[in-house]
């Protein structure tokens, strides 16, 4: 069975074959995913996955009503908890984002209707043939990025955008002789 090249470990392979370009509609996955690929901000997307358990208990299981209250005790027990990335900017961001994302749950009804219209409401089908094919951003992630960011959120830049894309299924981009390319057309 051939599969993407990316995933080398059995944590990797198994988000690979289950979860990677599978189209998310819940807004508490949405949510998840865009403060996991901030956190992932120069760092391993495997260093994330082996603290994902991890930031679903510190982070309240992404519950973006709880995190958009945290004070600054809450701030310094997450600054304190080695399961997650300690860093001050990635954990106020993610407060941030609790806050924006509400207020785009509001204006549209859900996160997930105004999240989808950076690709027409539908994943767009890629034909790569490799990784090298992939490039790092894309039009629609530019302009995710740039109206995230004209909404208040933090770490949302085109390349972290591109990723989010990948992992909840706006773009296909299984290569074309991985078994997960065909299931997820």
């Amino acid at each position: 069975m051939n599969r993407c090249s990316w995933p080398k470990s059995d944590l990797d392979i198994a988000y690979h074959d289950t979860e990677w370009g599978v189209p998310v509609h819940d807004d508490r996955l949405l949510f998840e995913m865009l403060i996991l690929e901030g956190a992932q901000a120069g760092l391993s997307w495997s260093t994330i996955l082996k603290k994902r358990e991890n930031y679903c208990h510190a982070f309240d299981n992404f519950d973006a009503r709880k995190i958009a209250k945290y004070d600054a005790k809450k701030v310094r027990a997450l600054l304190a908890d080695a399961g997650i990335v300690r860093n001050r900017l990635k954990i106020a961001a993610t407060i941030q984002n609790a806050k924006a994302f509400l207020a785009l749950q509001k204006e549209f009804g859900s996160f997930d209707a105004y999240i989808w219209q950076f690709v027409g409401g539908k994943p767009i089908q890629n034909r790569r043939k490799s990784l090298r094919e992939i490039p790092p951003r894309t039009p629609q992630s530019d302009a995710m990025s740039k109206d995230l960011l004209k909404c208040g959120f933090k770490f949302v830049g085109s390349t972290i955008c591109y990723a989010y894309m990948q992992a909840v299924g706006m773009v296909n981009d299984h290569t074309m002789d991985c078994f997960r390319h065909l299931q997820l057309r």
